[in-house]
């Protein structure tokens, strides 16, 4: 079932009126009167995906649009929640491999790539493969967007007016008062601060950097998260990229996910910050609340939802320099997908056969096509199986979830508090405030729980 039923309370704390969903349709309507709560402009309508990938069903790649190459996974820390902490490492890339890449690119890239990303591990531990690689693709490609994300350890000045020099867009990840949690803190160190601010003083005015930070179950607000970044930079236009829950790809990051008794807790944290305007320096609050809107407004269909990573897109490649075609750059060409296909899913010698056997798309999952967060959660990770595809399912609704009851919110002053629909007790009661009548002498209950509280 794709359609729920939204229960509501008004600006004032009464019963509203409730909405019908359609997760398929983006169509959101007035159950009684079945009229859209908004002006639609359906006549602007998204294409479609390109590629529904599965094991059975793999997606193909094609010349880049987006081209993400793995320098290869070694760092200089070791993060509790790292996505690539216990991924088998390949044999290590070096500079002399530079040359051989650059030679093969004409062969399967036709098509100059928008946007060239360089990965790690930390990619500055490989600054010697790093700086002939982007200085020869700046001059083969001079308008492509360059991006890299850094733990920050190893900035300096030289570096810093390199990466200005080139172009590149910088992401510092850093979770702000959760970083004890996360690992090593490199603004404890002067030297290593004083290197992370002159950076983000070069960029800023150019657009150009930003802290990445990820919640979890000990860090869970992006208001203080906010409040760290504007009082590190002394600037108020600070912005934050990621900043949604983290996924559990492994037992560190399973040891942080959510717990069933924090569910509500922490969605109605989240909800607080985004509506009273403390978290809108967070591209993952501020950027999917605002996408949300407009698959209503626009009436999205459910078919136009890529990937969250968009690494299910066939324009999208990660790569090694050996030219092994990788599920993401967070895998290497050694590592084995939960469903025990191989990471490596084909070389760039011979694009037309690399197959995307290691993920499932969201279509392709029992629950994914029934949920009413799906346009703001897309999928998870794509290559996540069992317990750990459970937990992440997890974190990622209760963080999707104050998203979708912003953009409702917006469009029709009403909160939701409750959803009826195909789910999980938990997952209808939005907030956690709502109480369950006891059942009456006939075994009966209300279609509907009654409001306890209505913050």
């Amino acid at each position: 079932m794709s359609t729920f039923l939204i229960h509501t309370l008004t600006p004032s704390g009464g019963a509203g009126p409730t909405l019908r969903y359609d997760n398929q349709t983006s169509a959101l309507t007035d159950l009684k009167t079945g009229e859209p709560v908004v002006k639609s402009f359906a006549a602007i309508q998204p294409e479609c995906q390109d590629f529904a990938s599965s094991r059975d069903n793999p997606a193909t790649k094609v010349s880049p649009r987006v081209l993400k190459i793995s320098l290869g996974l070694s760092c200089n820390y070791e993060c509790e929640y790292c996505s690539q902490r216990f991924v088998p490492r390949a044999a290590e890339t070096n500079p002399g491999e530079v040359q051989s890449f650059l030679d093969g690119l004409d062969d399967w890239v036709k098509v100059p790539p928008e946007r060239i990303e360089f990965w790690g591990g930390e990619p500055f531990v490989y600054i010697k493969t790093l700086r002939p690689l982007a200085n020869a693709l700046r001059t083969k490609y001079p308008s492509a967007g360059f991006s890299v994300i850094t733990n920050g350890s190893l900035l300096n000045p030289e570096i810093n007016h390199w990466l200005d020099k080139m172009g590149f867009s910088v992401g510092i990840s850093h979770d702000g008062p959760g970083q004890h949690v996360r690992g090593p803190d490199p603004l404890a160190d002067p030297e290593k601060r004083a290197a992370i601010l002159d950076l983000y003083q070069r960029l800023a005015p150019k657009g150009r950097v930003s802290f990445n930070a990820m919640l979890n179950r000990a860090n869970i607000s992006r208001a203080a998260i906010q409040q760290f970044f504007t009082e590190l930079t002394q600037d108020p236009d600070v912005m934050i990229a990621e900043g949604a829950f983290v996924d559990a790809y492994d037992p560190g990051g399973l040891s942080l996910s959510l717990a069933p008794d924090e569910f509500h807790a922490f969605r109605r944290t989240a909800f607080h910050e985004i509506r009273q305007g403390k978290a809108d320096r967070v591209s993952g609050a501020r950027d999917r609340v605002a996408s949300f809107i407009n698959s209503i407004r626009l009436q999205r269909p459910a078919s136009s939802v890529a990937q969250k990573c968009g690494m299910d897109r066939s324009d999208a490649i990660a790569v090694d320099l050996r030219g092994n075609v990788l599920t993401c750059q967070n895998v290497s060409a050694q590592a084995m997908a939960p469903n025990a296909e191989s990471h490596r899913i084909g070389h760039v010698g011979d694009l037309a056969s690399v197959a995307l056997r290691t993920a499932t798309h969201w279509s392709k999952r029992s629950d994914c096509p029934k949920c009413p967060v799906l346009h703001i959660c897309k999928g998870a990770c794509m290559f996540l199986e069992g317990p750990l595809w459970e937990a992440s399912c997890n974190n990622a609704y209760s963080d999707a979830l104050p998203i979708f009851a912003a953009g409702i919110e917006f469009l029709t002053g009403l909160v939701p508090i409750y959803i009826e629909g195909d789910l999980p007790e938990d997952r209808k009661d939005v907030f956690g405030l709502l109480k369950v009548p006891s059942p009456s002498a006939r075994g009966h209950t209300k279609p509907f729980p009654v409001p306890v509280v209505t913050a």
